[in-house]
C-alpha cells in the first residue's frame, strides 16, 4: 500500500468522510514509513529538493557558534550549558558548529552538551553517521527531558515552516476550514472550523478575520502546532534562549488581504509550485512562519522577546563581513574564493536566505544585547 492509498483509507474510515488539511499534511510529511521527512528520501542541496543555509558551507554553523558562546557568557558560563537542535536534517549543521567550537573554544566544547531532537528515525541514522565520534552529542525526544532541566539554547533552522497547518477560507463572510475528502484522488471540502483554537489564534496575533477587508474565497493557513511547540520548549527550558530561524512574516504581512492564497508552497527537485496533492510523500510541503504568533505566544508563556531581525543582518553582526574580507587576502585558490564568496553572499541576500527571520526569545536571562542582534537594536 502506498501513502496515497493509506490517506484515502483514513478518509474512508473517518466519521465525517473527511480529514483536516493539517492531518493530511502530517501524513504526507511524517507518516512513519512513507512520509517525505520520515522515509529517508529527503536530500538537501544540489541533489535534493531544496537548499538550506547549512548546505552552502561551514560558515553558517561557525557564525551561529559565535552566538552560542556569547549566550553562555551571558548565562555566567555555568556548567551544563546545553545546545538543543530541533530538526537537525543530515546533521551537517551540528557538525559545523561542533568542529568550530572544538577548534576555537576547546574549553567550551569540553563542557558542552549537544542534544538533537529528531522525529525521523531515518534522519537520526544519517545524523549518527555524520556525527560519529562527537562526544557532546546525544539524541533524545521531548518526553525524555525533565521539565525545567535545560540551561542553554534551543535552536532550529527551517523547522517550523514544515509543521502541518490548518487551511482556512472565507465563505459567505464566515471563516471556514478546508478538509480533504475522496476525489481524484482528493477533493477539498469546506466546512465548519475543526477547533475554536483557530479563532483564538487570530485574536492572539491581532488580526480581525473575517472582516470586510477579506474578500470571498480568501485562503490562508493557521499553524497551531507552532504554538504547541513553543509551549513544550518553554516547559523544558529552565534558563536560556530560544533561537528560531525560518522564512516568514509578521502577522500583519502574513494575513494581508492581498495575500489571498496564503503561503503554501511545494518543492520538488528545486522547482517550486503550489500543488500539494501531487507526488504525495515525494515532495516538500511548507508554509511561511508567522513570527508574531511566536512572539505573542512567548509573551503569554513569560518569555522575553529579545529581538527579531533578518538573517543577513544577524550574520553580518556575527562576523560574516570579516569572512568576506579574509577571502580578499588571497590565501586560498581562486576557485575556492569564488565558491565561498558566492555562498556567503547567498547567506545575506535579502531576497533569499538573507531575508529569513531570526527571532531570539529568552527565559530567566538578563536583557543584554546579543551580538547577532546588535545591528537591530
Amino acid at each position: 500500500m502506498n501513502l496515497e492509498a493509506i490517506i484515502l483509507e483514513e478518509i474512508k474510515q473517518s466519521a465525517a468522510g473527511r480529514i483536516s488539511f493539517e492531518r493530511w499534511m502530517d501524513l504526507a510529511l511524517y507518516h512513519p514509513d512513507y512520509g517525505y521527512y520520515t522515509s529517508g528520501k529527503v536530500e538537501i542541496g544540489s541533489k535534493g529538493d531544496f537548499f538550506t543555509s547549512s548546505s552552502l558551507g561551514a560558515d553558517f554553523g561557525q557564525l551561529l557558534a559565535e552566538q552560542f558562546v556569547e549566550m553562555a557568557e551571558f548565562l555566567g558560563n555555568s556548567p551544563g550549558f546545553t545546545l538543543v537542535e530541533v530538526g537537525a536534517g543530515s546533521g551537517i549543521l551540528a557538525k559545523d558548529i561542533l568542529d568550530y567550537l572544538s577548534h576555537s573554544y576547546a574549553d567550551f566544547y569540553q563542557n558542552l552538551s549537544y542534544i538533537i531532537i529528531e522525529q525521523s528515525q531515518k534522519l537520526r541514522e544519517r545524523q549518527r553517521a555524520t556525527l560519529a565520534g562527537y562526544s557532546p552529542v546525544s539524541w533524545q525526544s521531548w518526553p525524555d527531558l525533565a521539565d525545567n532541566s535545560l540551561v542553554g539554547c534551543v535552536f532550529s533552522n527551517e523547522l517550523i515552516d514544515a509543521f502541518p497547518v490548518h487551511r482556512v477560507v472565507i465563505e459567505s463572510g464566515e471563516l471556514r476550514e478546508i478538509y480533504l475528502g475522496l476525489g481524484e484522488p482528493f477533493q477539498e471540502i469546506i466546512a465548519d472550523l475543526s477547533t475554536d483554537r483557530i479563532k483564538d489564534y487570530f485574536d492572539l496575533v491581532g488580526i480581525n478575520i473575517p472582516s470586510p477587508l477579506y474578500r470571498e474565497g480568501y485562503q490562508t493557513e493557521v499553524n497551531l502546532l507552532a504554538l504547541d511547540w513553543l509551549e513544550t520548549v518553554n516547559r523544558k527550558l529552565d534558563r536560556g534562549y530560544i533561537l528560531t530561524i525560518d522564512y516568514g512574516y509578521t502577522a500583519e504581512k502574513y494575513y494581508h488581504p492581498q495575500r489571498n492564497q496564503g503561503t503554501l508552497q511545494c518543492y520538488r527537485q528545486h522547482q517550486r509550485h503550489d500543488h500539494p496533492y501531487l507526488w504525495v510523500g515525494e515532495q516538500d510541503i511548507t508554509t511561511h512562519v508567522d513570527f508574531t504568533a511566536l512572539q505573542r505566544q512567548g509573551e503569554k508563556l513569560g518569555l522575553k522577546n529579545l529581538g527579531f531581525t533578518q538573517q543577513g543582518l544577524f550574520l553580518m553582526a556575527l562576523g560574516l563581513g570579516d569572512k568576506l574580507k579574509e577571502l580578499s587576502q588571497g590565501k586560498i585558490d581562486i576557485l575556492t574564493i569564488f565558491q565561498r564568496r558566492d555562498a556567503l553572499h547567498q547567506l545575506i541576500n535579502p531576497t533569499g536566505l538573507g531575508g529569513f527571520g531570526v527571532l531570539i526569545q529568552g527565559k530567566g536571562v538578563e536583557e543584554r544585547i546579543l551580538k547577532g542582534l546588535s545591528r537591530f537594536c
